[in-house]
């Protein structure tokens, strides 16, 4: 999840393995200019531009550098071109309370260029066991850093961390925050799906005032969702897709609802979703999660009409899937389930192409650079596999660190975050 738009391009990968990768056409790149960024890389789809990644490493192997980061976090690094510097968010615990900072490492070295406090409270509030208090990924729309914790605070910083604005923003949430910002234009855009009153903000990104709340229209027996929107483009029509508890929203830039789709019994949504080629991807959530993919061309409840298909069997609720468009097999699916087994399939039909347990438990989300995916699972185990449509795993590499975050792709590199550190992994 913009004064300017484009359609992704297709960015060709040449790779021993296959002919072609491309991106799936037709998603909003709407922070891929200029250096701008959020979760999930420059698309907010887990692609990365480029041919040179490493594929092997240890504890002692291709590491660039590693870097103690004290407290505890599992939101994304994201990278900024501009000065070459990683922005993370961090929480840290201590007898006087919680204290929330965002901070700058430079990617060469690893060493810290600043750090910004920004909230202080007294007391940490109750989370669940596998969130943190700082779980959001920042985004940065080419000129200013964003960073958003949640009903904890929201913050506009300048590149050398100059504070800008911070406010907090009334919500309850359960378990913690979850979603990340997204910038679009004049907009920052994040869920707050929490106790009650669940709704979707919209901010005048320059002052933190808000533009709009959008309400979510359903009747849900349990309110609570985490899940991060993603803003496309399809038939010259911008919709923000927002997946919360019951139902997948789409909303227009005025945050009027364009369609819905609804999940029986969907809640505590995680996994951002993907688009590609008409249709959204998304996940229902807990209990008993289903994977959808719906069509974007409707208006109105969409349930009975735009669903292209749908599977339950080793669906995804925490990690968010991937897309990739292959010359031999046009575009296809992948997907993590909590439990590690990963699966890919037809992005057009759901057929199943193949099914594999592949690592542990899984929680941070896929990733595809040089021609091949990443995951990493909470052990800090990450496994390095072909992006077709028969598997083949191309390397295990471990840490031996315990993360739920999500690893990102930088020029020649990975950087991952682990519960202690951050490590950057070179290619050799």
């Amino acid at each position: 999840m913009h004064i300017l738009f484009s359609v992704l391009c297709l960015v060709l990968f040449p790779v021993s393995e296959m002919k072609v990768y491309s991106k799936p056409d037709g998603a909003m790149d709407f922070l891929s200019i200029q250096g701008k960024t959020q979760f999930r890389g420059p698309s907010g789809q887990g692609h990365y531009e480029g041919s040179d990644f490493p594929v092997r490493w240890s504890v002692s192997e291709s590491i660039h550098w590693k870097t103690e980061l004290p407290g505890k976090a599992w939101s994304s690094p994201i990278w900024i071109k501009d000065s070459n510097s990683l922005i993370l968010t961090n929480a840290l615990e201590e007898e006087g309370g919680l204290s929330l900072e965002v901070l700058s490492l430079d990617l060469g070295s690893g060493r810290r260029n600043w750090v910004r406090p920004l909230f202080k409270y007294r007391e940490s509030p109750q989370i669940h066991r596998k969130n943190s208090h700082a779980s959001p990924t920042p985004c940065f729309d080419g000129k200013r850093i964003y960073v958003h914790f949640g009903n904890l605070g929201t913050a506009c910083l300048s590149l050398n961390g100059e504070v800008l604005w911070k406010k907090r923003y009334d919500y309850t949430p359960v378990h913690g925050g979850g979603s990340s910002p997204v910038v679009h234009g004049e907009l920052l855009i994040f869920s707050a799906d929490g106790y009650s009153n669940p709704c979707l903000y919209a901010l005048e990104k320059n002052t933190g005032e808000i533009r709009w709340k959008a309400n979510r229209d359903s009747q849900a027996k349990k309110n609570f969702s985490f899940c991060t929107p993603l803003v496309i483009e399809s038939e010259d029509r911008v919709q923000i897709v927002s997946p919360a508890s019951d139902y997948v929203f789409a909303y227009d830039l005025e945050g009027r609802q364009i369609w819905k789709s609804k999940y029986p019994g969907g809640y505590s949504v995680v996994p951002r979703p993907v688009y590609g080629d008409g249709m959204v991807f998304v996940s229902s959530g807990y209990d008993r999660p289903s994977t959808y993919a719906i069509k974007v061309n409707g208006t109105g409840d969409v349930t009975k009409t735009h669903v292209a298909w749908k599977t339950s069997k080793s669906a995804h609720r925490n990690s968010s899937p991937l897309l990739v468009r292959t010359r031999e097999d046009g575009l296809l699916f992948f997907m993590a389930a909590d439990h590690g087994v990963v699966s890919c399939r037809s992005a057009k039909t759901g057929e199943l192409k193949w099914m594999e347990r592949v690592a542990g438990s899984c929680s941070g989300s896929l990733l595809f650079a040089g021609g091949r995916i990443y995951l990493t699972d909470e052990e800090g185990k990450t496994f390095v596999f072909n992006a077709r449509s028969q598997y083949r795993l191309v390397a295990e590499n471990d840490l031996q660190e315990r993360t739920l975050a999500s690893p990102i792709a930088v020029p020649n590199g990975l950087v991952i975050r682990t519960e202690g550190r951050v490590w950057k992994i070179r290619q050799e």
